[in-house]
């Protein structure tokens, strides 16, 4: 009988590794039965597992013992599940064979645990990491690297270990993966390194793929400004070009409030002070609309302004420098003793402090006695940084005591800079303009007027002159510094808006697009527009504005060299005592010289009129034709040419349009006689140009800054008058122009008039009238360097006409000689000749010749050979011709790299002679 149940443990531990079936389990898996020894009641039979699906099974091994075995059915995974419980009973065989009343335990729990096993390596989180880190620094960790390990247990899932592999790095790795920098890197030695790592997980096994970290070097982050060039490039005729396009402000995380910029343009080695016009005094004033009768004081040495001959001077600029050892007398008439209550003096000065403990006065201008005593009436000098005017009235003109002395305390006075002086007189005020800004003195005295006498008055410049007190008259208080553009306008004074253009500047700083500066800037131009301020809280506005900030050069011929920047910020923090420096920016503008022009007069350059046109009173217009054309050459880079001729460069010329500041009209030979001719023109021809025209015996001069087409409209109006054409045969004019004062200037065109006089003037008038046909006035292109040999090309078109009646008359007389010959007898063969001769004498009544008479007028280097021809007879005149086609025909081999036009001028020439040496 069947009497108890079997009994088990109540609890069970067991392990069994994965990838293995047997379950060790503590303690041992046994029933037992008290049934035992009785068959079948005291026999264990089975063992079952209460749980869903789990992988084990247990199994009988002694049915008596009750001893049994739990397994794996399936191979485990520590990673999928790392332990399992369930529940276990233990069965009797029951009563008998059958199993019948079979009896079970109680319930027994098992817990299983599975031993991992060290399958799996450890592997890197990311494939590769990145840092950046800053030069001249040690940091305790500049990144972390983590990687991880698969297997399910402690010991073999976590990480124990990193390791650097790649060698002769200055980088160290703990035990968490944390990077760090052995020593101070440098951005200049090197900018990267790349580096290799592994890990070790507990178990010591690697990784199986190391991992690049990659650490960027960047240098120390200095605040400042970034992304600008040192060097912008300016080309003439550019309009304006930005000079920091990508600039951008580096803050190194400052917490920046507000900046404040500015921007300088440093010009003041350029000419006097800044790129300005280099035209003449007088030109200047006329183009800005200043009155006329401004006398230059100081202009460029000539015949008839030679008191400047002895001082320093720069050519280019018109400056003359007064080293305190030169002075210079202005010749009695150029100024008028009396200036009038109202008159201007202005001036450019360049002057530096005085040398000296006690300066001495130094002289700008100066009107004094020239003898026995030592007066000083008028003037303008420098004593100890002050600008003094002196103006001395004289009794007739004052008998109180008037002010005399003005004085000006100005910094710019010693700053050796340029800077514009005027001084406008309307006695008792004086008023002083410097660059443009009105300065009253600051001090006046008041002093007697100077009694009157008889002696002479010097007016000098640069010193003054002591005409007494002294053994021997002498310059005294020399003046020191540069001195430009003096000039004395007696009798008016100057007006604001023309004292602004004549200082004004052609170059500056400007700002592209000022609508889109942005709400937040506000900025200042000072008047010459060489210092831009620039102020804003938010620092990407700045930025932008300071992109649009341009120079420009309005010049055509702009100043070549170079234009220093400097832009210096200041930047104020939110509450902060210490604040960040931003460096200056020390950049220049490189601006290239501009291609030089070729400026070109052509036009008619020999015509005869009959003595009346000369004599009428309307004259003869001397230059009906005349043009002026500036061209430019440029040297092309061809893009389609091979490599062998990449060398090779196309030159290209272009005509270009500027303006003229003077073309003079000057006499060749003797000068007019004024009692008998002149040159003339209609000052209406002026009106509405900025020009201006002196006439003299030696020739006209039109100046003023105009455009070119203006000159040509005025000099063709310009006529030539003689009243007394009996002692005048010929008249030789020259015209040359100039741009900027003579630094570009045109070739040399030469003109030859001739007076026909009444003897000639018959036979003149039908040639006369076909000169002057406009279908022969046509222009001529030379090509260069053959000015002087191209003839106009009105005379070969006369003699061609010439040419082609002489030959109709010529086949009509051997018609007709033909046929008296065949109407005659028959005679000897030498009495045919004398018959054939006979014929050729033409009756002059039945034929009118008409030469031109332009043809006997030829180049100098021809006078001699038309002077031999002209002695020859007809028979010699057939030899010659042939001799001097023979000789024109070595020239030509001989020379052969003449120009082709020149070559046709030849044979014309040769042509026209042989037509005009007619018996």
């Amino acid at each position: 009988v069947n009497k108890h149940k079997p009994w088990i443990e109540t609890s069970y531990h067991g392990i069994i590794t994965e990838n293995n079936d047997t379950v060790i389990l503590d303690p041992p898996l046994v029933a037992l039965d008290k049934d035992a020894p009785v068959p079948f009641a005291g026999e264990i039979c089975a063992f079952k597992i209460h749980g869903q699906e789990m992988p084990f099974e247990a199994v009988v091994l002694n049915k008596t013992s009750g001893e049994g075995r739990l397994r794996a059915k399936s191979p485990i995974d520590c990673e999928l599940q790392k332990e399992y419980t369930f529940i276990i009973q233990a069965y009797d065989c029951g009563s008998g064979p059958g199993g019948t009343n079979w009896k079970k335990s109680h319930k027994a729990v098992v817990h299983i645990q599975v031993k991992d096993v060290n399958e799996f390596s450890p592997a890197f989180k990311e494939s590769m990491y990145k840092a950046t880190v800053t030069e001249g620094k040690i940091y305790d960790s500049i990144l972390q690297v983590e990687a991880v390990d698969e297997d399910c247990s402690p010991q073999y899932s976590q990480i124990c270990n990193y390791e650097i592999v790649t060698t002769d790095v200055p980088f160290a790795i703990d035990r968490n993966g944390n990077i760090r920098n052995t020593e101070k890197l440098s951005y200049d030695k090197q900018r990267q390194y790349e580096i290799m790592v592994t890990a070790f997980d507990c178990g010591q096994k690697h990784a199986t793929e190391d991992v690049l970290v990659r650490v960027n070097v960047k240098p120390v982050c200095k605040p400042g400004w970034q992304d600008w060039n040192k060097r912008i490039e300016y080309r003439p005729g550019s309009g304006s070009i930005p000079l920091f396009p990508s600039i951008h402000l580096e803050t190194c995380d400052g917490p920046v409030s507000s900046i404040h910029t500015t921007i300088e343009l440093q010009t003041n080695y350029i000419g006097k002070g800044c790129d300005r016009e280099t035209y003449s005094e007088k030109s200047l004033q006329k183009l800005c609309g200043a009155s006329s009768g401004a006398i230059d004081l100081l202009p460029s040495p000539s015949t008839t302004t030679n008191w400047t001959a002895g001082l320093l001077m720069d050519s280019n600029d018109i400056i003359f420098k007064f080293d305190g050892k030169q002075g210079a007398k202005i010749p009695d008439g150029i100024v008028p003793k009396n200036l009038t209550d109202q008159f201007t003096i202005s001036l450019w000065m360049k002057h530096g402090p005085s040398p000296g403990l006690r300066a001495e006065k130094e002289t700008i201008l100066c009107n004094s006695d020239k003898t026995e005593m030592n007066r000083h009436h008028y003037a303008l000098y420098v004593h100890n940084c002050r600008l003094v005017f002196l103006l001395r009235k004289d009794f007739d003109q004052a008998d109180t005591f008037r002010p005399a002395e003005f004085h000006w305390k100005l910094d710019q006075i010693c700053d050796k800079e340029w800077h514009y002086y005027v001084v406008n007189v309307e006695f008792p005020v004086v008023t002083l303009y410097m660059d443009g800004t009105t300065y009253e003195p600051y001090l006046v005295t008041n002093d007697w007027p100077i009694h009157p006498s008889h002696i002479a008055m010097q007016l000098t410049v640069g010193a003054c002159w002591q005409g007494g007190e002294v053994t021997k008259p002498r310059f005294a208080q020399y003046f020191h510094g540069s001195l430009a553009s003096l000039t004395i306008r007696p009798g008016k004074i100057e007006s604001q808006k023309v004292i602004s253009c004549l200082q004004a500047c052609k170059e500056g700083l400007d700002i592209n697009s000022l609508e889109s500066l942005g709400q937040g800037i506000k900025y200042h131009f000072n008047p010459s527009q060489s210092v831009l301020v620039m102020e804003g809280d938010d620092i990407e506005n700045i930025n932008q504005a300071l992109r649009k900030v341009s120079y420009i050069n309005s010049r055509q011929f702009p100043t070549a060299g170079v234009r220093r920047l400097k832009v210096s910020s200041k930047v104020q923090c939110f509450g902060e005592d210490v604040c960040i420096s931003i460096p200056d920016i020390d950049a220049y503008v490189m601006v290239f010289q501009a291609n030089e022009p070729k400026i070109t007069i052509t036009g008619m350059d020999h015509f005869a009129r009959p003595a009346a046109q000369f004599e009428s009173e309307r004259g003869v217009i001397l230059l009906p034709d005349i043009r002026i054309v500036s061209t430019v050459t440029k040297m092309e880079h061809p893009v389609d040419l091979r490599e062998h001729d990449r060398g090779n460069k196309q030159v290209v010329v272009e005509e270009m349009l500027h303006n003229l500041d003077f073309c003079d009209v000057l006499v060749i030979g003797a000068e007019l006689d004024p009692e008998q001719e002149c040159l003339e023109l209609d000052h209406g021809e002026l009106q509405g140009k900025h020009l201006d025209a002196t006439n003299s015996t030696a020739g006209y001069s039109i100046y003023g800054v105009d455009s070119m087409f203006s000159y040509e409209q005025v000099l063709r109006q310009l006529r030539y008058r003689n009243w007394g054409t009996s002692a005048t045969s010929d008249r030789k004019f020259r015209v040359k122009c100039s741009e900027l004062n003579g630094r570009y200037t045109s070739n040399e065109f030469n003109l030859e008039v001739n007076i026909l006089h009444s003897s000639n003037s018959n036979f003149m008038d039908h040639v006369n009238h076909m000169i002057v046909q406009p279908q022969f006035l046509q222009s001529v292109q030379h090509p260069e360097g053959s000015v002087n040999a191209v003839h106009n090309s009105v005379v070969p078109s006369v003699a061609t006409i010439v040419i082609i009646i002489c030959v109709s008359i010529l086949v009509f007389v051997i018609t007709l000689g033909v046929y008296r010959i065949r109407t005659a007898h028959r005679h000897s063969s030498a009495e045919h000749e004398g018959a054939k001769e006979n014929e050729m004498d033409w009756d002059d009544s039945a034929l009118t010749i008409t030469v031109n008479p332009m043809e006997k007028y030829e180049k100098p280097h021809q006078t001699g050979e038309e002077s031999e021809e002209e002695d020859l007879d007809d028979e010699e005149e057939d030899t010659t011709s042939a001799e001097s086609d023979d000789s024109e025909e070595e020239e030509e081999e001989e020379e052969e790299e003449e120009e082709v036009i020149v070559q046709k001028g030849d044979k014309q020439n040769a042509t026209r002679q042989e037509q005009l040496e007619w018996d």
